[in-house]
């Protein structure tokens, strides 16, 4: 039976799970009205219910550990500037905390006895974030702020005796520093001085207070599980992840259990233990869990479970329970497939092709169910980012296409994170179209294929995917049948004249500075190249986009209209970067479905 775009779409997930103050149930995000809310769930396989009721996407959840409440957060029409607000357990009141709706706020988690939480926000200066503690009941101007940042600081967790914060500075995408901020008396000391890009992550305090637990890759090329002496700075390799990344960690502070994810060629290897020293893991049995991908690790009270996030490429996003000594799994939500029956949804193969300078590129490639030699048409999907992966993730569009008939090819081209860094840093600033001639090169490699139509192949990518579909667009015209550019940037100079303030100095870390660069990024920018453009071109974009603004999509649909190019332009006015509401997703990616039926063409 063939299933419609809107059906696909009605697909639901739930994820980002916490477990209650006394573990007898989590809350979850799940977005069976269309957008993200708090939904609570006492069982596996229970009725969930619902707590929040908002035409706006919440974006994170997180209960009290002493108090029957939990703190979520929401921003209004994709604007990101998140307002934290105080939610009962029975779900019977709301209370704004932040009262701010001109700025950012960025959670920093509750503290240990749950008197008090803390945050980053750019209330006094829109490109700098400063640290606030607040009290449970407190509201808008009562928050305490405890350091006035000069750059792009988070919160990351509280020390064990609730004393001390953990800080992250973010100088760019690959480069952080972490310090301990003493809260009563607003001393920030440095733990992670260096001086080349070194990336500190996923931190979390140590049972002791005594030391962090971080993933980095201080003195290596991929990331790995450390432990780092908040007395004496000393970091100490606990796990390596060998050729891969270990990507996170999550660790209860009273009992030392831990879980830690590495990232094998873009899937999810988690390891279950708990410290038997300082830097030594007993470990338990593996989890079983479905899907490729795993995450978001949320233990209950006494560390005896957690709740974690699980998704694949055919099996949608839900919240497994998983007994910490056993590794034996629960599923406890039901996320609809919307009637679809979840066999029909395709997994990929992992392939690898060579690229210009004989560079290796993985890549994620899946064929419709039934192909005939020669007569399949490709989607090329490209993730934005750059510093991001195409994971095997559970993705409705991509099998609506795949339902369609269309092959969906998703190159990781060199920039991508996942591969190591020195992989990562391969398209830094001069190195840029280096990129977009990974991309050529999988075109390339798809030409080979004994079951694609190499007339008959599209381009799409959102963000900086939607750079990379303009680059392709015009660096290689005659390889693309139809490009589909999504909130994509057009002009890299203005692009970063617009984007927020609290973004360009990261920004410029990956693409050039306008100062020094700025002849460079004019000769990039696809704005600049349109006549090249020999494909029609669908540009979508969100007016209340706060990273890459609309003016992006706007100038790049006059210009190429100019040129003659068949454009069109689809522009929301309630999103930001992204489409988050189901009837505007509906509306987008059906349009885009007509769209490249037209040009592409699958009766």
């Amino acid at each position: 039976m063939a299933y419609d775009i809107e059906r696909y779409l009605n697909v639901r997930s739930a994820g980002s799970a916490s477990f209650g103050p006394d573990g007898d149930r989590i809350s979850f995000l799940m977005d069976t009205t269309g957008v993200s809310q708090v939904w609570t769930l006492s069982a596996p396989g229970e009725w969930p219910e619902q707590r929040t009721f908002y035409d706006e996407r919440v974006t994170f959840a997180s209960w009290s550990p002493e108090h029957p409440e939990l703190v979520f957060g929401m921003d209004e029409g994709g604007n990101e500037r998140a307002q934290f607000y105080r939610l009962s357990a029975s779900g019977s009141e709301v209370t704004n905390l932040t009262r701010h709706p001109e700025a950012k706020h960025r959670w920093g988690g509750w503290s240990n006895d749950g008197g008090r939480f803390a945050f980053a926000s750019n209330r006094r200066n829109e490109a700098e974030f400063d640290v606030y503690v607040q009290d449970r009941d407190a509201t808008g101007e009562d928050a305490e702020l405890v350091y006035e940042g000069d750059g792009w600081y988070s919160v990351v967790g509280w020390s064990p005796d609730d004393r001390r914060l953990i800080v992250a500075e973010a100088h760019s995408s690959f480069d952080q520093d972490l310090y301990v901020l003493d809260i009563e008396t607003g001393d920030l000391e440095h733990l992670t001085p260096h001086e080349d890009d070194v990336r500190y992550q996923s931190a979390e305090w140590g049972p002791d207070g005594e030391a962090l637990y971080v993933v980095t890759d201080e003195g290596a090329d991929t990331l790995y599980l450390a432990r780092l002496d908040v007395e004496t700075g000393d970091l100490e390799r606990v796990r390596s992840g060998g050729e891969w990344n270990v990507d996170g960690v999550a660790l209860d502070q009273d009992t030392g259990r831990l879980v830690y994810s590495r990232n094998v060629n873009g899937y999810t290897e988690l390891t279950v233990g708990e410290l038997a020293g300082p830097t030594t893991i007993a470990e338990h049995p593996t989890p079983d869990l479905p899907g490729g991908v795993a995450g978001g690790v949320s233990f209950d009270p006494d560390a005896e479970r957690f709740a974690v996030t699980a998704v694949g490429s055919g099996t949608n996003a839900n919240v497994y329970v998983v007994e910490v000594e056993t590794s034996e799994v629960e599923c406890w939500t039901r996320a609809s497939t919307a009637g679809i029956p979840p066999e029909t949804f395709r997994e990929p193969d992992l392939v690898r092709y060579e690229s210009f300078d004989g560079l290796e590129v993985p890549a994620f490639f899946t064929l419709p169910e039934e192909t005939t030699g020669g007569e399949t048409p490709v989607v090329v999907d490209i993730h934005g980012g750059p510093e991001s992966q195409r994971r095997p993730s559970f993705n409705p569009v991509k099998q609506y296409l795949l339902a369609r008939g269309y092959a969906v090819f998703e190159p990781n081209v060199r920039g991508s994170s996942g591969y190591g860094r020195e992989y990562t840093h391969l398209d830094d600033v001069r190195n840029r179209m280096d990129s977009v001639a990974d991309v050529e090169a999988g075109v390339e490699w798809l030409h080979d294929h004994p079951a694609v139509d190499p007339d008959r192949i599209a381009c799409m990518g959102g963000s900086y995917g939607g750079f990379m579909v303009l680059a392709c667009l015009t660096e290689y015209p005659d390889l693309w049948a139809a490009g589909v550019d999504v909130v994509g940037i057009a002009n890299f100079v203005t692009f970063l004249e617009n984007t927020g303030d609290w973004r360009r100095e990261l920004r410029e870390a990956e693409y050039g500075s306008l100062e020094d660069d700025r002849e460079f990024l004019e000769s990039i920018s696809p704005i600049n190249n349109i006549g090249s453009i020999a494909a029609p071109l669908f540009v979508l974009h969100g007016e209340n986009d706060p990273r890459v603004p609309v003016g992006e999509a706007e100038q790049i649909v006059e210009e190429a209209r100019e040129q003659g190019v068949p454009v069109r332009k689809l522009i929301f006015e309630d999103e930001g970067h992204g489409f988050s509401k189901l009837e505007n997703r509906i509306e987008a990616y059906s349009a885009i479905a007509e769209f490249l039926d037209e040009h592409v063409g699958v009766e």
